[in-house]
């Protein structure tokens, strides 16, 4: 539990915002996105010790990106923040901010020593349960924690079934929607190759 947020203690000498102001500010952000004809109702923000960073909405319908969901928008945002020189950081700057390298959690079963912080020390607060997307795109940013207002069969019941996403991964891959084959694995292993030959490969 992030007690800073949780308490409402100041952060350089603001009040942190408090759960409940943090899930209203991502609610506000989906009902601006319902309003104006961009989206769902989905709406989300970062937050670090209880300061906003970043927000999201659900842009779909504005963009036609199928991506363009709140918890994916607010990532991308809360990078661009973070990092001064995004969306293009030079190599000798990888070493900052969120590519800045920390040491493998004690009992992970990462198989490298350490990675990319990217998001650690974050945490998103969305208006509905992340879609299975947007799920992978926190794993990937290693946002520290989730919380969300609606829950799953909530969204279902107003049109956003996602459970069927889920259920499909379980399968194996020749059994699930939609077609999946491995086709000239020599092709895509010169690549592979090539990045475990970069000396200075960032792992991410």
């Amino acid at each position: 539990m992030d007690t800073k947020v949780e308490r409402g203690g100041a952060v350089d000498g603001r009040r942190a915002m408090d759960h409940k102001e943090l899930l209203a500010e991502a609610v506000r952000m989906a009902a601006e996105s319902v309003e104006r004809g961009w989206g769902g109702p989905f709406g989300a923000v970062i937050a670090r010790d209880g300061e906003i960073i970043a927000r999201g909405q659900n842009r779909v319908l504005l963009t036609g990106d199928p991506t363009a969901h709140g918890e994916v928008e607010a990532i991308r945002k809360a990078v661009q923040v973070l990092n001064p020189e995004a969306p293009s950081i030079p190599e000798d700057h990888q070493d900052e901010s969120t590519l800045a390298y920390v040491e493998r959690p004690e009992g992970s079963p990462d198989p490298l020593p350490r990675r990319a912080r990217m998001l650690m020390g974050c945490t998103i607060y969305t208006s509905g349960a992340p879609c299975p997307m947007c799920m992978s795109a926190i794993y990937w940013s290693r946002i520290d924690a989730v919380y969300y207002s609606c829950d799953v069969e909530a969204t279902r019941k107003i049109g956003f079934d996602d459970a069927f996403q889920y259920e499909d991964f379980a399968r194996p891959p020749d059994q699930r929607r939609i077609h999946l084959e491995q086709l000239h694995p020599e092709l895509g292993a010169v690549v592979y190759q090539a990045w475990l030959d970069k000396p200075d490969h960032h792992a991410y």
